[in-house]
């Protein structure tokens, strides 16, 4: 019986394992997406400018003339992914460049390794609850690509602390993506919301917050898991073959100190992330400029350092060539968006989700409406983009059904924040997760069980917000 079990156990877990490349399961994405503009009828809804942004307009969805997509026009598609996400894939490369500077200038290890030395080893599990909420508390408050230069602290204080980089990327992708998915502040998904429903800005946070609380709670336990376990069976983890080089510590903790010169560029750098945050916040700011200040952050930490020029072009060739895997499958995942453009069937695939809910229970009605979004999700990774294509038609919908705007609203932000998780089709995650240097297929092996509690915990949230009339 014993056997049996085991045997069980060995047929789930190469199952599990059996996640394809990324580069082939996008494929197969863009191939089934490609399917798809044959198989659903073309159809949109009209669409008016409100505040400067398109917002559909509730029950006007026509269908159009069929807009299948050929086989030139598949691969057309993405090369023209490429251009629309070009912004994402510079500061991808702006942020690796930076980091390659600061790698070779020794500051970020040396910074890392004297934290370490003067917390101790013998705290690492709270060292990584501690740095798991902290990056959470990043994309609550400041947003999610706006984080990307944070990324790479994480890899390299993973690796300090005898973790891998697939433990970096649940510290601070996982987290940050937890914390923007479900804030209770994010202004794209429930800021957006409550502007469609004529709900006040951010009202109902408290139950939001409880369960921002828990999703990273979640992850700070799952992550310590993962450690515990490859640190007693280091074959066990997922990070084995990823590359470490330049970023992991080169000598024993306790033989760090920190110069004068790596006290000068992390000054830098905080200067500069001090400029983005100014920016952000002040001037809205978005990709193009953070990238520009991670170039000057880069310059300013060359100069500091007095590399000479051979050195800084050596080290910028360098850290393209480690960064440019992921900035190819930032553009590589946005060609499933411009395929759904090509044939139409983004307001299609809407619709007839919509139409599915109707006649559900109240409480499996919350429910289906949120795994309805978490399937639009795939198709429309904008959480803007996705509240302005959805909430119109699903807010009066909600309403026939019974439920609250304010429920209708947290069933879209739970749908949309938690299979961000999993998204290949958001260029955010991709370009986080390659400044850790995590390929996607492993990361779907880290987080997916932690997807599928975080969702069941959100569920048993939303049908308390049912129970309770949620305002």
């Amino acid at each position: 019986m014993q056997n049996s079990a085991e045997g069980q156990k060995d047929v789930a877990e190469q199952w599990y394992r059996r996640v394809p490349h990324a580069i082939t399961m996008l494929f197969g994405i863009i191939v089934l997406v490609t399917i798809l503009t044959w198989l659903l009828p073309a159809g949109s809804y009209e669409r008016v400018v409100v505040e400067g942004r398109s917002r559909v307009v509730p029950g006007s969805y026509t269908t159009l003339p069929s807009t299948p997509v050929g086989l030139l026009d598949m691969f057309r598609a993405i090369p023209l992914g490429f251009k629309s996400a070009v912004e994402i894939i510079f500061i991808v490369l702006a942020g690796g460049i930076m980091f390659g500077i600061m790698e070779k200038s020794r500051a970020v290890e040396n910074t890392v390794g004297t934290l370490v030395k003067k917390l101790g080893l013998e705290k690492k599990y709270l060292i990584v609850v501690i740095i798991t909420f902290i990056y959470g508390l990043l994309g609550i408050t400041i947003g999610y690509e706006n984080n990307i230069a944070m990324v790479p602290i994480a890899a390299v204080l993973s690796l300090a602390l005898g973790g891998d980089l697939i433990l970096a990327a649940g510290i601070s992708v996982g987290a940050m993506t937890v914390g923007f998915g479900l804030s209770p502040i994010n202004p794209y998904t429930v800021g957006t919301g409550h502007k469609i429903a004529e709900l006040p800005l951010f009202s109902g946070a408290l139950l939001r917050s409880a369960l921002c609380f828990a999703g990273l709670s979640i992850m700070a336990w799952y992550n310590v898991k993962y450690f515990k376990r490859i640190t007693r069976y280091p074959e066990k983890g997922l990070g084995i073959g990823l590359n470490e080089k330049g970023i992991s510590l080169s000598k024993p903790i306790h033989t760090y100190d920190m110069t004068v010169n790596n006290w000068l560029v992390i000054s830098i750098f905080i200067l500069g992330l001090s400029i983005s945050l100014y920016g952000i916040f002040v001037h809205h700011w978005y990709i193009n400029e953070l990238s520009a200040v991670f170039l000057m952050v880069a310059l300013g930490s060359a100069v500091i350092s007095r590399m000479n020029a051979t050195t800084i072009s050596e080290s910028i060739l360098d850290a393209i060539g480690k960064a440019a895997p992921g900035a190819f499958m930032v553009g590589y995942a946005t060609s499933i968006k411009v395929l759904m453009e090509m044939g139409n069937i983004g307001d299609t695939i809407s619709y007839h989700l919509s139409e599915m809910l109707q006649g559900l229970p109240l409480y499996a009605s919350a429910v289906g409406m949120s795994v309805a979004q978490c399937a639009i999700n795939l198709f429309i990774p904008s959480g803007s983009g996705q509240a302005l294509a959805t909430l119109p038609v699903m807010i009066p919908l909600g309403e026939v059904l019974g439920l609250t705007r304010q429920t209708t609203i947290l069933a879209f932000q739970i749908g949309d924040g938690v299979t961000n998780l999993i998204n290949p089709a958001l260029g955010g995650l991709i370009a986080m997760l390659s400044m850790c240097r995590v390929p996607l297929d492993r990361w779907l092996k880290f987080i997916f069980p932690i997807v599928v509690v975080t969702l069941v915990i959100s569920w048993f949230v939303l049908i308390l917000a049912v129970a309770t009339g949620y305002q």
